[in-house]
């Protein structure tokens, strides 16, 4: 019980905290949140992703167990959210975002600052966390786009923008001059740095404004559907596979953590921008986050004993 004390008032107690000063904020001044946004995806989480992976001590084996895992966790994520679509008899359009907000989670300003928390004294926890976090991006702008614009056949253009993305050249460039053991120098690595640590704060900061207005009506059936596959059968099916795979150490304990994150906002602003079922996506977004103050407490203690 001290762990999973320690845990809620170190790890859960300041994600949260930020998250409702965010909405508070929101409420109070109305953030532009486009701006916001793209302060996120353009600076911060650039930054993060390179001083991680510049600063990591990931082998090569290391990544390819973390790749492997990835790949069949999420093809099972894909195969269960289709059976359960199929099941329940769900439309074109709601199977398409019920499909995302399972299988997408929100690795970048929930699941990197929460794992900066957790392996704040361990840098390869939180580098673990930039990989599943680009593999994420990878998944959304593929799997994720295809699944929304397929509703309507108004093309595909996952390629073009996964490549606009900067997270993907920031690990990319800070991989290589992690294997090339290139020195920063401190004029260019101090400014980095610094945006860096402003990540955590701001990547939470912005979740809370983005879910200050959100509203829930009622518990849908595929609400519930979306809540147990995304928050319980995910970390659920993750236990398996790391198990199979002999997966041990941090490298299990980060991979099991991030498998209960919960949905990513970016299944919502699909929804939002194809039509399918935006309310409802919103509504998952907020309440897989609300929940995930339990489940993920639960998760992070279980990887603290099981590895």
């Amino acid at each position: 019980m001290d762990i999973l004390f320690m845990i809620v008032v170190n790890v859960i107690l300041p994600v949260f905290s930020l998250i409702g000063i965010g909405a508070f904020l929101h409420r109070k001044f109305e953030f532009d949140m486009n701006t916001l946004s793209k302060l996120n995806t353009y600076l911060l989480m650039p930054a993060v992703s390179f001083v991680n992976i510049y600063q990591s001590n990931i082998g090569g084996k290391t990544l390819f167990h973390i790749l492997g895992f990835l790949l069949i966790q999420s093809l099972c994520l894909m195969i269960l959210a289709a059976r359960i679509s199929k099941f329940a008899k769900f439309d074109r359009s709601l199977s398409s975002t019920f499909q995302n907000s399972v299988v997408l989670n929100n690795s970048g300003n929930f699941g990197l600052p929460v794992s900066q928390l957790v392996f704040q004294h361990n840098p390869l926890g939180s580098s673990i966390q930039v990989v599943v976090m680009i593999y994420q991006n990878l998944l959304t702008y593929t799997y994720g786009l295809f699944n929304s614009v397929s509703v309507h056949s108004k093309g595909f253009q996952a390629v073009k923008e996964f490549l606009k993305n900067p997270v993907f050249y920031a690990f990319l460039f800070g991989f290589l001059l992690h294997i090339s053991t290139i020195k920063i120098p401190f004029f260019l690595w101090n400014p980095i740095e610094n945006i860096s640590n402003a990540f955590l704060a701001i990547a939470l900061v912005t979740l809370g404004a983005q879910s200050a207005n959100l509203k829930i009506s009622r518990f849908s059936l595929p609400l519930v559907f979306s809540l147990i596959g995304r928050l319980i059968l995910s970390p659920c099916i993750a236990l398996i596979i790391i198990v199979l795979l002999k997966l041990d150490g941090i490298t299990a304990q980060a991979l099991f953590i991030a498998s209960s994150f919960p949905t990513s906002r970016n299944s919502a602003l699909f929804a939002l921008e194809y039509g399918n079922h935006p309310e409802y996506a919103a509504q998952v977004v907020l309440l897989s986050t609300l929940f995930s103050s339990i489940t993920v407490t639960t998760v992070v203690y279980l990887s603290k004993i099981l590895f």
